[in-house]
């Protein structure tokens, strides 16, 4: 398990700069698409960090969850002078004249944590394919027959069918065996929990109750399968997740979700401005420490940087403690006789 950053104040207001950093410092500016999900604090605590101690300025700012407002806020940020940009795609299809306006001006792009499918932007994120996979064994572990629900992500984000793919892989075989059939499947507009639980009360509705697993593609899509699940007394049958969120590792210890696939966001933002200041300060990919070509399933060649996630069930709760990541209360708050580091 990776070492705790050092935590910085996490605060947004439309731009944000760090009073410490060098006036004459590299500048980085971060494009966030909808601020309001619990782990983007973590992320901007890890970038501001990693800026601080490299000397650069932060400037932020929140889409809210609007395309059209990313754009626009791109525009602010590099009328401000950013010599480098960190996004987080709202929509990954409409991003495109952001990155024509960033490198219209020589400003270099990190595509971070979502596929900006432009050779231009570099693409940091965790194998989101290899999380899907780690998504369907936890949840085909625990019930290797039966009805299956797939909740994905939102239809604009790439990642949703990166992690879809690889949850087929693992679910392809128990279903050509006959073993599992999938019985219901939706997108999740935004990765809103709202939609996702909307979403899952409508199959359960369809389905009379009749489902025995669900692989939700992130902790707030589990967290509104797992509301709808509560409504009609079916907590506790198998969920998946990923990011670690803490709603989300407190469910896994009560026994109201199978798996949160920990993508340490710690090392996400710690990556990401180390490699918007290197790239601010020569704008060579290539150079990046850990840089691989990468082609997207579309045929895109890019340059990127995979980090490896870690799949967290009852059975390896201690390590995200021991990381630091959740304090022990938190994690135990409302758990009777759960599993370790809860008993």
């Amino acid at each position: 398990m990776r070492k705790v950053l050092a935590a910085a104040a996490m605060t947004v207001a439309g731009f944000t700069g760090l009073a410490s950093a060098e006036s004459h410092g590299i500048t980085v500016g971060v494009s966030w698409s909808n601020f309001q999900e619990e782990r983007w604090k973590t992320d901007e605590g890890a970038i501001k960090a990693a800026l601080e101690a490299a000397g650069a300025n932060y400037l932020s700012a929140d889409a809210q969850s609007s395309s059209a407002k990313q754009l626009s806020d791109v525009e602010s940020l590099i009328a401000q002078g950013v010599d480098a940009l960190i996004i987080l795609a709202q929509d990954s299809a409409a991003i495109g004249p952001a990155i024509d306006a960033a490198d219209d001006e020589g400003i270099p792009v990190v595509g971070y944590d979502r596929l900006i499918e432009d050779p231009r932007a570099f693409y940091l994120t965790f194998d989101n394919v290899e999380v899907g996979r780690m998504q369907a064994r936890a949840v085909l572990e625990a019930a290797p027959k039966g009805r299956y629900v797939m909740i994905k992500g939102s239809p604009t984000d790439p990642n949703a069918d990166f992690l879809r793919g690889g949850q087929q892989e693992i679910l392809q075989p128990a279903i050509d065996a006959g073993d599992i059939t999938i019985v219901g499947e939706a997108y999740t507009d935004g990765w809103l929990p709202a939609n996702a639980q909307r979403n899952m009360e409508q199959i359960l509705t369809a389905q009379d109750n009749g489902v025995d697993a669900v692989v939700a593609s992130n902790d707030g899509t589990a967290g509104g399968a797992v509301a709808a699940l509560t409504a009609q007394g079916m907590e506790g049958i198998p969920v998946s997740g990923q990011d670690g969120d803490h709603a989300a590792l407190n469910r896994v210890a009560k026994g109201h979700q199978t798996v949160s696939v920990w993508k340490d966001a710690r090392e996400l933002g710690k990556n990401a401005a180390n490699i918007a200041v290197a790239l601010a300060g020569d704008g060579t990919m290539d150079k990046v420490e850990g840089a691989q070509k990468w082609t997207s399933p579309a045929g895109t060649e890019m340059t990127a940087v995979f980090l490896a996630p870690v799949p967290v069930t009852k059975d390896n709760l201690t390590a995200v403690v021991d990381a630091g990541w959740i304090t022990q209360e938190a994690l135990c708050q409302g758990v009777t006789g759960g599993p370790a580091p809860c008993n």
